[in-house]
């Protein structure tokens, strides 16, 4: 049973176009990510949903270390998003500059596409699942859901210089959800690529078959040197016209050789059919003059055209100075 590796997209204008509206939503997730770091307002809004009895507080990391007691900070609050964002931001960014280019090429096959949008898809889902995570370390004040700028308004900031920041990580949240709906369309573009119909299967044993003729062919081309090298696809079936001088009639390869060569036909033209005593300045008195019968008339067999000699006549004789 032969493996059939799909390597052309059956949607490739679409994805292409899907891969440049890509372009801009990566950039507003890699904007977003990027303001994002460093905590400029994760902290803040921490401490915002805890002013308002939403979640926990920043400041119970204090409270444990001073009771000597361990303390993890949720997830949703935690530096590691905020980096772990970041990360996703960038790495988005180079694969879409590097696989809008190879898609073009049609060196980005079906299922190396598909590999890299689950990966996508996986990486942004985890993005996903942590930004909306829950917040349970205040008993007091616990939080089930996702956080409170997510699923409540920016206007109940108890500050209301953290309403931009709400905002923004509301956009990003939102963002985030975008690329995942976004490459799970590719997604599913890239899978119905995978699947090969009977005509590209036999397209492809076609090219196959096409590739062991050119290598055996090559191959006897190496073990004989003398060899023409002329593709399988070229050989002619029938006589060939070997390449003819001018003023020769052409000839079929394999049929009979003419003795003349174009310098005796070109003699005898000059002359006219005359004999080559009516040329000046020379002396024929005691050259044999043969006679030569029309081509168009006369086959000579490979027998005769090994056996008569080629007539050449003589070189000029330079004329005496009076």
């Amino acid at each position: 049973m032969q493996f059939f590796f799909p390597k052309k997209h059956k949607h490739h204008k679409i994805i292409l176009w899907l891969m440049a509206g890509e372009f801009p939503i990566t950039i507003v997730m890699l904007t977003l990510t990027g303001i994002a770091s460093h905590n400029l307002y994760r902290t803040l809004l921490w401490q915002d949903g805890a002013d308002n009895g939403f979640n926990s507080a920043p400041n119970e990391a204090l409270y444990a270390a001073a009771n000597y007691r361990p303390f993890k900070p949720p997830v949703v609050w935690s530096g590691f998003i905020t980096n772990y964002n970041l990360v996703l931001g960038v790495l988005s960014t180079f694969f879409l500059i590097t696989k809008l280019p190879t898609h073009w090429m049609n060196l980005f096959y079906p299922p190396v596409a598909v590999a890299v949008h689950v990966s996508l898809i996986v990486l942004y889902l985890v993005s996903a699942v942590y930004q909306a995570g829950s917040d349970m370390s205040d008993p007091r004040h616990p939080q089930s859901g996702a956080p409170w700028y997510i699923a409540k308004s920016c206007s109940v900031a108890s500050r209301k210089s953290n309403i931009g920041y709400c905002m923004q990580a509301k956009a990003l949240f939102a963002v985030t959800v975008i690329m995942i709906i976004y490459y799970t369309v590719i997604l599913g573009f890239n899978i119905h690529s995978c699947f090969i119909t009977p005509e590209e299967r036999a397209e492809i044993l076609e090219q196959r078959e096409e590739r062991r003729i050119e290598k055996e062919f090559e191959e006897e081309i190496i073990k004989s040197p003398g060899m023409i090298p002329m593709t399988p696809g070229s050989m002619p079936q029938g006589p060939v016209m070997v390449p003819r001088t001018p003023g020769v009639p052409p000839m079929a390869a394999g049929g009979n050789m003419s003795p003349f060569t174009p310098r005796t036909l070109a003699f005898n033209r000059l002359g006219n059919g005359s004999t080559a005593s009516d040329l000046p300045l020379r002396d024929n008195s005691h050259v044999p003059h043969p006679q030569y019968t029309s081509l168009q008339s006369q086959e000579v067999s490979p027998q005769s055209s090994v056996a008569s000699p080629m007539y050449f006549p003589p070189p000029p004789k330079r004329a005496a100075k009076s």
